[in-house]
């Protein structure tokens, strides 16, 4: 695969310093296309766009290897020639990149990595800003943007609606028994448009208010709130967070710890949890001098759901970077299935759409390589806004399909899967 080419630009100055501490971050982010990544009120925004790196979607597709791989190769060339001045040094300070990849090499959503002019953070009690700017350019102090006025989406069924999504759910089930895929990740979709014009930072805050202990994101009109890390990496250590198996949550205490047990000793959900961890583990160890999971998963408490969860630490043997393991891990069996080449057939054969960055890697790399990517779930991609005055919204959510599921159930599943993002929209 040809890397995209960088900026043509011949270095970029970038500079870091502490300011008085920042509560709203967002209030300084577009309201029409922010730029974030957020949790527990930390985190960071960016505010215009210096340069952008994207392989994929109209442009020509390149010619072998992996969309992460050449990014992941064009944004080392890119930091190389960065003169970074950092005088605060936590996590997201120096050059940052957002980025938001597709979740198939072969989708007509573009993958891409956004370098903002201005980047405002705030960690552990202490605010700062970030300029990148070109060798001859002034660097600019940010300001924050009055707030939008509150809006809703009209959203309905996509391409695959329930009656079809039970029929994939079916399909996927006879290529189990066929021993084609001993797991296959299914999802549906559905679409919708927002007023032109919405200050899309409100679905930010409604998703960072509701679900504060996940990560909350807007990158290239990707906004959402994911549960699951994919990987980070930070001083040679990388950390990732396996998420598969899924129940409800009760609705009271009594049906929610019966809800939490049963999810905790249900071999279905068990089994599909192992494929996921297996597979992490796999694509780990080759970058890895030491890597250690949890023995048995635990029980991860959403405001909607709980999830079977395995927390994995290793590490690094050599110098791969964040991006680089982006690509030695997507796509998992928590959202492809097992093995992962049949299941991407099985996908590719039993949705009726392309995913586009749904489910695909979403986060941010720095000058060093560090960095924290998530899984782009419980999300939604806009588009631009139409001759009709709306912009256009898609959202998909899926479940996992081993032996033994059950179509229902599996419908079911995606409906709460839908909650967090469709409750924001509305």
């Amino acid at each position: 695969m040809t890397p995209p080419a960088p900026p043509r630009v011949r270095r970029l100055v970038v500079h870091t310093r502490e300011v008085d501490p920042i509560e709203d971050i967002l209030a300084y982010a577009s309201p029409a296309d922010p730029l974030v990544w957020q949790r527990r009120g930390d985190g960071f925004v960016g505010i215009g766009m210096l340069a952008a790196l994207e392989v994929g979607g109209r442009r020509p597709e390149p010619d072998s290897g992996t969309r992460s791989a050449a990014l992941a190769e064009a944004w080392r060339a890119l930091a190389a020639a960065a003169d970074v001045h950092d005088e605060v040094g936590l996590p997201g300070t120096g050059l940052v990149g957002f980025g938001a990849l597709a979740f198939a090499d072969g989708s007509a959503s573009t993958s891409t990595i956004i370098v903002p002019e201005v980047i405002v953070g705030r960690r552990d009690g202490r605010s700062w800003i970030t300029t990148v700017r070109r060798p001859d350019a002034d660097a600019t102090d940010p300001q924050p943007r009055p707030w939008g006025e509150y809006w809703s989406a009209t959203l309905g069924p996509g391409t695959l609606d329930a009656p079809g999504y039970q029929r994939a759910v079916r399909g996927a089930l006879g290529a189990i028994r066929a021993g084609e895929v001993a797991k296959v990740v299914l999802a549906r979709d559905l679409e919708g448009t927002v007023p032109a014009g919405a200050d899309l930072r409100r679905l930010v805050r409604a998703l960072a208010g509701g679900y504060p202990d996940v990560w909350t994101f807007a990158v290239d009109g990707l906004i959402g709130a994911s549960p699951e890390t994919l990987v980070t990496v930070a001083g040679g250590t990388v950390t990732a967070r396996v998420l598969a198996g899924t129940a409800s949550r009760g609705a009271d205490a009594d049906t929610d710890i019966r809800a939490s047990l049963d999810l905790a000793t249900s071999a279905k959900d068990q089994d599909e949890h192992q494929y996921a961890v297996r597979s992490v583990l796999a694509a780990l160890r080759p970058h890895t001098s030491a890597l250690a999971s949890g023995e048995t998963p635990f029980t991860l408490k959403l405001p909607n759901v709980w999830h079977l969860a395995t927390d994995i630490e290793g590490e690094l043997s050599h110098g791969a970077s964040a991006l680089d393991l982006v690509g030695a891990l997507h796509p998992t069996a928590a959202v492809a299935g097992s093995p992962t080449p049949a299941a991407l057939a099985a996908i590719a054969r039993l949705e009726p759409f392309d995913r586009g960055r749904y489910a695909g890697p979403v986060g941010w790399i720095d000058a060093s390589g560090d960095g924290e990517w998530a899984i782009a779930l419980r999300c939604a991609q806009f588009g631009e806004s139409d001759a009709e005055g709306t912009r256009p919204v898609h959202a998909h959510a899926g479940a996992g399909i081993v032996s033994g599921s059950d179509p229902e159930s599996e419908l079911l599943e995606t409906r709460v899967k839908f909650r967090p993002i469709v409750d924001a929209l509305a």
